[in-house]
């Protein structure tokens, strides 16, 4: 906090405190149970007898999923629980609040293995958390990308990218008219050809000649 104002932005994607621990607890525990389901399911399944498989994995099911429907509840209540006394003790939202509330989950949940489990257990609980916090930030930056504003196109700009299209447009014109050139010169059209008169055959008058000798015939016997 720098002259008397507050440095907290408030994270509006996520519900606030202490709302969300409640609001998580109860997501927590309805994926361990769905995971569990599956994974419990699957191994009481395949680890039984041929006749007693599903009997098995309904069994496993109900014996084990809510049992890690319970692990991940407590892991998210205390996660957001430790999440938001970090952000009320520093009065700042960043990615180091929830990094240093995995590391604080993972040592209160190995608390009962000593302190170099303990240890251990926070610092798997920080690196997760880093690692998530990375690819999330990765993945918003790459988002944002897409949807900065463009810098407006000037009418000297426009009218240089409309002639780029049409000199674009005129040289396909003409390369696919020098790839059907050759083709045309193999193949070139026939010539026209006037049709030839066709002789008639010997002792048969023609039809004019057939009229011009009835015609005679007539004037004669008049």
């Amino acid at each position: 906090m720098a002259n008397g104002e507050a440095t907290h932005t408030a994270d509006h994607t996520r519900d606030p405190c202490p709302y969300n621990i409640v609001s998580d607890v109860g997501i927590g525990f309805a994926m361990g149970a769905i995971g569990g389901t599956f994974w419990h399911g699957f191994k009481g399944y395949r680890n039984a007898p041929y006749e007693d498989r599903w009997r098995s994995a309904i069994s496993s099911i109900k014996a084990r999923a809510p049992i890690a429907g319970g692990s991940f509840a407590v892991w998210s209540g205390l996660f957001n629980a430790f999440d938001c006394a970090i952000v009320h003790t520093r009065d700042k939202e960043d990615g180091w609040n929830r990094i240093m509330a995995g590391a604080a989950t993972g040592a209160v949940l190995a608390v009962r293995s000593g302190p170099k489990v303990m240890a251990i257990s926070a610092g798997m609980g920080a690196v997760i958390l880093a690692v998530m916090e990375g690819l999330g930030h990765a993945l918003t930056r790459a988002s944002a990308a897409a949807y900065d504003p463009q810098p407006p196109i000037s009418p000297e700009q426009l009218k240089k990218q409309r002639e780029e299209q049409k000199l674009k447009q005129k040289q396909q014109e003409q390369a696919q008219l020098a790839a059907a050139s050759p083709v045309l010169a193999a193949d070139p059209a026939p010539a026209y050809s006037a049709p030839s008169a066709q002789p008639q055959p010997a002792g048969v008058p023609g039809l004019l000649g057939f009229q011009g000798g009835l015609l005679r015939g007539r004037q004669s016997s008049a």
